[in-house]
Protein backbone atom coordinates (compact mmCIF):
# COMPACT_ATOMS: atom_id res chain seq x y z
CA UNK A 1 0.00 0.00 0.00
CA UNK A 2 2.31 2.32 1.06
CA UNK A 3 4.99 1.79 -2.49
CA UNK A 4 0.93 2.49 -4.30
CA UNK A 5 0.92 5.78 -2.30
CA UNK A 6 4.52 6.64 -2.83
CA UNK A 7 4.04 5.68 -6.70
CA UNK A 8 1.09 8.03 -7.22
CA UNK A 9 2.77 10.97 -5.10
CA UNK A 10 5.69 10.68 -7.90
CA UNK A 11 3.28 10.78 -11.10
CA UNK A 12 2.02 13.56 -9.40
CA UNK A 13 5.31 15.43 -8.78
CA UNK A 14 6.42 14.95 -12.56
CA UNK A 15 3.09 16.24 -13.74
CA UNK A 16 4.11 19.06 -11.66
CA UNK A 17 7.38 19.61 -13.04
CA UNK A 18 6.19 19.06 -16.50
CA UNK A 19 3.48 22.05 -17.68
CA UNK A 20 3.75 21.18 -21.25
CA UNK A 21 1.89 17.85 -20.70
CA UNK A 22 -0.79 19.45 -18.51
CA UNK A 23 -1.15 22.02 -20.86
CA UNK A 24 -1.47 19.70 -24.00
CA UNK A 25 -4.34 17.59 -22.04
CA UNK A 26 -5.87 20.88 -21.43
CA UNK A 27 -5.75 21.73 -24.97
CA UNK A 28 -7.18 18.68 -26.12
CA UNK A 29 -10.44 19.05 -23.93
CA UNK A 30 -10.99 22.55 -24.94
CA UNK A 31 -10.83 20.80 -28.90
CA UNK A 32 -13.59 19.14 -27.73
CA UNK A 33 -15.75 21.35 -26.13
CA UNK A 34 -14.77 23.50 -29.36
CA UNK A 35 -16.55 20.88 -31.29
CA UNK A 36 -19.29 20.83 -29.07
CA UNK A 37 -19.52 24.14 -29.18
CA UNK A 38 -20.00 24.68 -32.78
CA UNK A 39 -22.63 21.75 -32.97
CA UNK A 40 -24.82 23.43 -30.68
CA UNK A 41 -24.37 26.82 -32.79
CA UNK A 42 -25.65 24.63 -35.41
CA UNK A 43 -28.58 23.35 -33.57
CA UNK A 44 -29.58 26.63 -32.81
CA UNK A 45 -29.27 28.52 -35.79
CA UNK A 46 -31.44 25.19 -37.40
CA UNK A 47 -34.08 24.90 -34.45
CA UNK A 48 -34.32 28.92 -35.14
CA UNK A 49 -32.89 29.63 -31.66
CA UNK A 50 -31.03 32.11 -32.37
CA UNK A 51 -32.75 35.30 -30.97
CA UNK A 52 -34.65 33.31 -27.90
CA UNK A 53 -32.70 35.18 -26.05
CA UNK A 54 -33.61 38.75 -26.81
CA UNK A 55 -30.48 39.95 -24.94
CA UNK A 56 -26.84 40.10 -24.39
CA UNK A 57 -24.71 38.64 -22.71
CA UNK A 58 -27.69 37.70 -20.54
CA UNK A 59 -30.93 35.94 -21.21
CA UNK A 60 -34.19 37.94 -20.68
CA UNK A 61 -32.01 39.77 -18.31
CA UNK A 62 -30.94 36.80 -16.11
CA UNK A 63 -27.90 34.29 -16.13
CA UNK A 64 -30.42 31.67 -16.26
CA UNK A 65 -33.88 32.47 -17.56
CA UNK A 66 -36.11 29.65 -15.11
CA UNK A 67 -39.22 31.01 -16.37
CA UNK A 68 -38.29 31.83 -20.19
CA UNK A 69 -36.96 28.58 -20.18
CA UNK A 70 -38.08 26.22 -23.27
CA UNK A 71 -35.73 23.99 -25.63
CA UNK A 72 -34.87 26.93 -28.13
CA UNK A 73 -34.29 29.12 -25.22
CA UNK A 74 -32.25 26.27 -23.44
CA UNK A 75 -30.35 25.84 -26.70
CA UNK A 76 -29.38 29.57 -27.16
CA UNK A 77 -28.22 29.37 -23.19
CA UNK A 78 -26.48 26.47 -23.42
CA UNK A 79 -24.32 27.67 -26.46
CA UNK A 80 -23.44 31.01 -24.20
CA UNK A 81 -22.62 28.96 -21.51
CA UNK A 82 -20.20 26.73 -23.38
CA UNK A 83 -18.71 29.51 -25.01
CA UNK A 84 -18.46 31.30 -21.57
CA UNK A 85 -16.51 28.38 -19.80
CA UNK A 86 -14.27 27.80 -23.57
CA UNK A 87 -13.21 31.74 -22.74
CA UNK A 88 -12.33 31.22 -19.05
CA UNK A 89 -10.45 28.17 -20.13
CA UNK A 90 -8.39 30.48 -22.58
CA UNK A 91 -7.32 32.92 -19.85
CA UNK A 92 -6.24 30.84 -17.60
CA UNK A 93 -4.40 28.52 -20.70
CA UNK A 94 -2.88 31.78 -21.56
CA UNK A 95 -1.84 32.26 -17.99
CA UNK A 96 -0.28 29.28 -17.11
CA UNK A 97 1.62 29.89 -20.63
CA UNK A 98 3.05 33.17 -19.50
CA UNK A 99 3.78 31.53 -16.25
CA UNK A 100 6.00 28.35 -16.84
CA UNK A 101 7.17 29.79 -20.30
CA UNK A 102 10.43 29.45 -19.16
CA UNK A 103 10.14 25.03 -19.42
CA UNK A 104 7.65 25.41 -22.12
CA UNK A 105 8.59 25.74 -26.17
CA UNK A 106 8.81 29.79 -27.44
CA UNK A 107 5.72 29.76 -29.50
CA UNK A 108 3.16 28.46 -26.64
CA UNK A 109 2.56 31.87 -25.16
CA UNK A 110 2.06 33.81 -28.20
CA UNK A 111 0.47 31.04 -29.29
CA UNK A 112 -2.67 30.76 -26.41
CA UNK A 113 -2.73 34.38 -26.32
CA UNK A 114 -3.75 34.59 -30.25
CA UNK A 115 -6.09 31.75 -29.33
CA UNK A 116 -7.07 34.19 -26.07
CA UNK A 117 -7.66 36.80 -28.88
CA UNK A 118 -9.76 34.66 -31.58
CA UNK A 119 -12.32 33.36 -28.74
CA UNK A 120 -12.70 37.05 -27.85
CA UNK A 121 -13.90 38.11 -31.00
CA UNK A 122 -15.77 35.40 -31.38
CA UNK A 123 -17.13 36.88 -28.63
CA UNK A 124 -17.92 40.04 -29.62
CA UNK A 125 -19.80 38.29 -32.89
CA UNK A 126 -21.74 36.43 -30.95
CA UNK A 127 -23.08 39.41 -29.01
CA UNK A 128 -23.57 40.92 -32.95
CA UNK A 129 -25.73 37.95 -33.94
CA UNK A 130 -28.37 38.65 -31.31
CA UNK A 131 -27.70 42.66 -31.60
CA UNK A 132 -28.06 42.76 -35.41
CA UNK A 133 -30.75 39.82 -35.82
CA UNK A 134 -28.94 37.18 -37.48
CA UNK A 135 -27.16 38.88 -40.04
CA UNK A 136 -25.74 36.77 -42.48
CA UNK A 137 -22.39 38.45 -43.24
CA UNK A 138 -21.69 38.43 -39.17
CA UNK A 139 -23.32 34.60 -38.53
CA UNK A 140 -20.85 33.61 -40.92
CA UNK A 141 -17.93 35.29 -39.52
CA UNK A 142 -18.85 33.90 -36.39
CA UNK A 143 -18.40 30.29 -37.71
CA UNK A 144 -15.50 31.29 -39.72
CA UNK A 145 -13.86 32.64 -36.71
CA UNK A 146 -14.90 29.46 -34.61
CA UNK A 147 -13.03 27.27 -36.88
CA UNK A 148 -10.04 29.11 -37.03
CA UNK A 149 -9.80 29.21 -33.15
CA UNK A 150 -10.59 25.20 -33.73
CA UNK A 151 -7.88 24.87 -35.71
CA UNK A 152 -5.35 26.84 -33.75
CA UNK A 153 -6.52 24.73 -30.56
CA UNK A 154 -5.73 21.78 -32.42
CA UNK A 155 -2.14 23.02 -33.67
CA UNK A 156 -1.55 23.70 -30.78
CA UNK A 157 -2.16 20.69 -29.08
CA UNK A 158 -0.90 18.66 -31.87
CA UNK A 159 2.51 20.38 -31.61
CA UNK A 160 2.65 19.26 -28.46
CA UNK A 161 1.81 15.30 -28.86
CA UNK A 162 5.23 13.18 -28.60
CA UNK A 163 5.94 12.39 -32.21
CA UNK A 164 8.80 10.77 -33.88
CA UNK A 165 9.37 11.71 -37.48
CA UNK A 166 9.88 8.93 -40.12
CA UNK A 167 10.82 11.32 -42.70
CA UNK A 168 8.92 9.93 -45.08
CA UNK A 169 6.40 12.64 -45.85
CA UNK A 170 7.90 13.91 -48.90
CA UNK A 171 5.16 16.27 -50.50
CA UNK A 172 2.24 15.18 -47.80
CA UNK A 173 2.61 18.48 -46.07
CA UNK A 174 1.76 20.76 -48.52
CA UNK A 175 -1.30 18.29 -50.11
CA UNK A 176 -2.58 18.18 -46.20
CA UNK A 177 -2.28 21.91 -46.15
CA UNK A 178 -4.06 22.56 -49.36
CA UNK A 179 -6.69 19.97 -48.43
CA UNK A 180 -7.15 21.94 -45.26
CA UNK A 181 -7.41 25.28 -46.34
CA UNK A 182 -9.86 24.35 -49.19
CA UNK A 183 -11.93 22.42 -46.53
CA UNK A 184 -12.12 26.10 -44.46
CA UNK A 185 -13.52 28.07 -47.39
CA UNK A 186 -16.24 25.19 -48.22
CA UNK A 187 -17.48 25.15 -44.82
CA UNK A 188 -17.41 29.69 -44.89
CA UNK A 189 -19.57 28.98 -48.06
CA UNK A 190 -22.04 26.31 -46.48
CA UNK A 191 -22.37 28.87 -43.21
CA UNK A 192 -22.98 31.40 -45.55
CA UNK A 193 -25.49 29.14 -47.76
CA UNK A 194 -27.31 28.35 -44.16
CA UNK A 195 -27.05 31.83 -42.59
CA UNK A 196 -28.69 33.43 -46.01
CA UNK A 197 -31.51 30.16 -45.98
CA UNK A 198 -30.16 30.06 -49.31
CA UNK A 199 -31.38 26.57 -49.87
CA UNK A 200 -35.15 27.19 -48.61
CA UNK A 201 -35.24 30.19 -50.84
CA UNK A 202 -33.85 28.41 -54.11
CA UNK A 203 -36.26 25.81 -53.61
CA UNK A 204 -39.04 28.37 -52.84
CA UNK A 205 -38.70 30.92 -55.44
CA UNK A 206 -35.60 30.23 -57.04
CA UNK A 207 -33.71 33.09 -55.16
CA UNK A 208 -29.80 33.07 -54.02
CA UNK A 209 -29.30 29.69 -56.46
CA UNK A 210 -26.54 31.35 -57.07
CA UNK A 211 -25.20 31.01 -53.41
CA UNK A 212 -26.27 27.65 -53.19
CA UNK A 213 -24.65 26.04 -56.06
CA UNK A 214 -21.56 27.70 -54.97
CA UNK A 215 -21.70 25.84 -51.98
CA UNK A 216 -22.59 22.67 -53.94
CA UNK A 217 -19.99 22.75 -56.87
CA UNK A 218 -17.48 23.96 -54.40
CA UNK A 219 -16.82 20.89 -53.07
CA UNK A 220 -14.79 19.54 -56.06
CA UNK A 221 -12.04 21.02 -55.09
CA UNK A 222 -10.95 19.82 -51.39
CA UNK A 223 -12.81 16.37 -52.40
CA UNK A 224 -10.08 16.22 -54.96
CA UNK A 225 -7.38 17.43 -52.55
CA UNK A 226 -8.38 15.09 -50.26
CA UNK A 227 -8.30 12.25 -52.19
CA UNK A 228 -5.01 12.90 -53.43
CA UNK A 229 -3.83 13.16 -49.72
CA UNK A 230 -5.30 9.53 -49.15
CA UNK A 231 -3.94 7.90 -52.34
CA UNK A 232 -0.53 9.51 -51.43
CA UNK A 233 -0.38 8.61 -48.00
CA UNK A 234 -1.25 4.96 -49.30
CA UNK A 235 1.71 4.94 -51.53
CA UNK A 236 4.24 6.83 -49.23
CA UNK A 237 6.27 3.60 -47.74
CA UNK A 238 7.51 3.43 -44.30
CA UNK A 239 4.41 6.53 -43.89
CA UNK A 240 4.09 7.13 -39.89
CA UNK A 241 1.34 4.83 -38.77
CA UNK A 242 -0.91 8.33 -37.07
CA UNK A 243 -0.47 9.58 -40.19
CA UNK A 244 -1.61 6.85 -42.76
CA UNK A 245 -4.36 6.53 -39.82
CA UNK A 246 -5.50 10.20 -40.03
CA UNK A 247 -5.64 10.42 -43.82
CA UNK A 248 -8.04 7.66 -43.76
CA UNK A 249 -10.01 8.70 -41.25
CA UNK A 250 -10.11 11.92 -43.48
CA UNK A 251 -11.06 9.95 -46.11
CA UNK A 252 -13.78 8.41 -44.41
CA UNK A 253 -15.35 11.55 -43.23
CA UNK A 254 -15.19 13.08 -47.19
CA UNK A 255 -17.63 9.93 -48.11
CA UNK A 256 -19.53 10.23 -44.50
CA UNK A 257 -20.23 13.96 -45.76
CA UNK A 258 -20.72 13.75 -49.40
CA UNK A 259 -23.56 11.38 -48.54
CA UNK A 260 -25.40 13.70 -45.41
CA UNK A 261 -24.83 16.80 -47.91
CA UNK A 262 -26.61 15.17 -50.59
CA UNK A 263 -29.10 13.58 -48.10
CA UNK A 264 -29.76 17.19 -46.31
CA UNK A 265 -30.07 18.46 -49.98
CA UNK A 266 -32.62 16.14 -51.42
CA UNK A 267 -34.67 16.78 -48.25
CA UNK A 268 -34.58 20.19 -48.56
CA UNK A 269 -33.40 20.71 -45.03
CA UNK A 270 -36.03 19.39 -43.47
CA UNK A 271 -34.37 17.25 -41.25
CA UNK A 272 -32.81 18.87 -38.53
CA UNK A 273 -30.35 16.37 -36.94
CA UNK A 274 -28.61 15.48 -40.31
CA UNK A 275 -27.85 19.32 -41.12
CA UNK A 276 -26.27 19.40 -37.92
CA UNK A 277 -24.42 16.72 -38.27
CA UNK A 278 -23.23 17.71 -41.64
CA UNK A 279 -21.57 20.67 -39.93
CA UNK A 280 -20.67 18.85 -37.19
CA UNK A 281 -18.67 16.48 -39.33
CA UNK A 282 -17.44 19.62 -41.49
CA UNK A 283 -15.82 20.76 -38.79
CA UNK A 284 -14.23 17.21 -37.82
CA UNK A 285 -13.11 16.69 -41.36
CA UNK A 286 -11.44 19.86 -40.92
CA UNK A 287 -10.03 19.02 -37.49
CA UNK A 288 -8.47 15.91 -38.68
CA UNK A 289 -6.43 17.81 -41.57
CA UNK A 290 -5.39 19.84 -39.51
CA UNK A 291 -3.94 17.63 -37.31
CA UNK A 292 -2.25 15.57 -40.24
CA UNK A 293 -0.70 18.58 -41.50
CA UNK A 294 1.03 19.87 -38.27
CA UNK A 295 2.52 16.08 -37.59
CA UNK A 296 3.20 15.75 -41.24
CA UNK A 297 5.07 19.41 -40.97
CA UNK A 298 6.77 18.15 -38.15
CA UNK A 299 8.10 15.32 -39.75
CA UNK A 300 9.19 17.23 -42.35
CA UNK A 301 10.74 19.80 -40.38
CA UNK A 302 12.71 17.14 -38.56
CA UNK A 303 14.13 15.07 -41.23
CA UNK A 304 15.12 18.44 -43.28
CA UNK A 305 17.01 18.95 -39.88
CA UNK A 306 18.75 15.63 -39.93
CA UNK A 307 19.86 16.28 -43.30
CA UNK A 308 21.60 19.38 -42.84
CA UNK A 309 23.07 17.72 -39.67
CA UNK A 310 24.67 15.04 -42.20
CA UNK A 311 25.58 17.21 -44.72
CA UNK A 312 27.58 20.24 -41.84
CA UNK A 313 29.27 16.68 -41.13
CA UNK A 314 29.82 15.28 -43.98
CA UNK A 315 31.67 18.91 -45.22
CA UNK A 316 33.49 19.50 -42.21
CA UNK A 317 34.78 15.49 -40.93
CA UNK A 318 36.23 15.21 -37.51
CA UNK A 319 39.98 14.94 -37.97
CA UNK A 320 41.87 11.67 -36.62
Amino acid sequence: MSEFVLEQQNVAAVEQQNPKDRIRRWVWRMCVATLMLMAIGSATRVMNAGLACPDWPLCYGELVPTKQMNFQVFLEWFHRLDAALIGVSAIALVGVSWWNRRCLPKWLPWASTFALFLIIFQGILGGLTVTQLLRFDIVTAHLGTALVFFSTLLAIGTALTPYQATGTVGKLPWVGLTATILVYVQSLLGALVGSRWALHQCFAGYQLCDVMYSHIFGLIPPTVAILTLVFMAWRTPALHPALRKLANMAGGLLILQLIVGFATFRLHLQVEPLTVSHQAIGATLLGILVVFTVLSLRDWVANRSINAESNTETANPIPN
